[in-house]
């Protein structure tokens, strides 16, 4: 490990907000990883008609739903599918927003117009609308919430890879590699793109906190991914339009608190890579 890389390191761990961040997303990664393993029920076909409704005891941890099934099990599930949203979708919007900003930012020319027209077009929509459009076209499903989630993270990506190869492109060493012969795509390859990673992955790790709760928003409207498959934002859904959301707190408490609990791990595991890598704060 270069010694860079090392006082990144200490300066991570030295931020509360970075080590609470990494070890609540540790924990909700391994609790995603075991469900499949360790789950008392099985959330799609466990129901007991004459449980519905029970409050939080020693046999359902948080209560039953309105079809009797084990609210522990659904919410334990649905940090699964929703790890799973946030990351997929999160990997699909850097990665395409990372390549069109690399193009635009050293490219220059047309395609920095055309890709900035893009970007101005996605911007011009608020992300949930532009989401519900998406997931409304391609008919709701889990698959159709990835791409929309992936979808409306692009222009992000790409107008901040853009702005660091902006200010890449002109230096030293770059030139010294065009000096050398080195091609366009190895120049950006070898030099530009690992000197842009550092703003990528502190942004990454903030926007899957967005895409949480972008994919909760589009369960709740009845957009996200459909049963049988537990989904935090469906929970919440079908708690409140079943009516019992408030004779029967738990089914919306529940699945609120671990949204919540996602959103606060992501954001603060950006925070504490923020305050590690902005030069600002050395």
């Amino acid at each position: 490990m270069k010694w860079t890389e090392q006082r990144a390191f200490r300066r991570f761990w030295q931020s509360v907000s970075g080590r609470i961040g990494l070890i609540l997303t540790i924990a909700l990664v391994m609790l995603a990883i075991a469900a499949p393993i360790f789950h008392p029920y099985n959330p799609a076909t466990d129901r007991d008609y004459l449980a519905r409704l029970v409050p939080p005891s020693p046999t359902h941890f948080f209560g039953t739903d309105g079809l009797g099934r084990d609210v522990f099990t659904l919410v334990w599930y649905g940090i699964q599918t929703s790890l799973l949203i946030s990351l997929v979708s999160v990997g699909f919007g850097a990665t395409l927003g990372l390549v069109l900003g690399l193009v635009a930012g050293y490219f220059r020319g047309w395609w920095e117009i055309v890709i900035g027209w893009l970007t101005d077009i996605m911007l011009a929509f608020p992300s949930i609308l532009l989401a519900i459009a998406i997931v409304t076209v391609t008919n709701p499903s889990l698959q159709s919430v990835i791409i929309a989630v992936g979808v409306v993270q692009i222009p992000i990506y790409i107008r901040l890879t853009r702005s660091v190869v902006l200010s890449l492109r002109e230096q030293e060493f770059v030139e010294a590699a065009k000096a050398l012969g080195a091609t366009s795509l190895h120049i950006l390859w070898r030099h530009i793109l690992p000197a842009s990673l550092t703003p990528l992955v502190v942004q990454a790790t903030l926007s899957l906190g967005t895409a949480t709760l972008e994919a909760a928003g589009l369960g709740f409207l009845g957009l996200g991914a459909q049963p049988p498959t537990p989904e935090l934002g469906t929970l919440l859904a079908d708690a409140f339009r079943g009516g019992y959301s408030l004779s029967s707190p738990w089914t919306t408490l529940f699945p609120g608190l671990v949204i919540t609990l996602i959103v606060l791990a992501f954001n603060l595991l950006g925070d504490g890579l923020r305050d590690a890598f902005d030069p600002r704060t050395r």
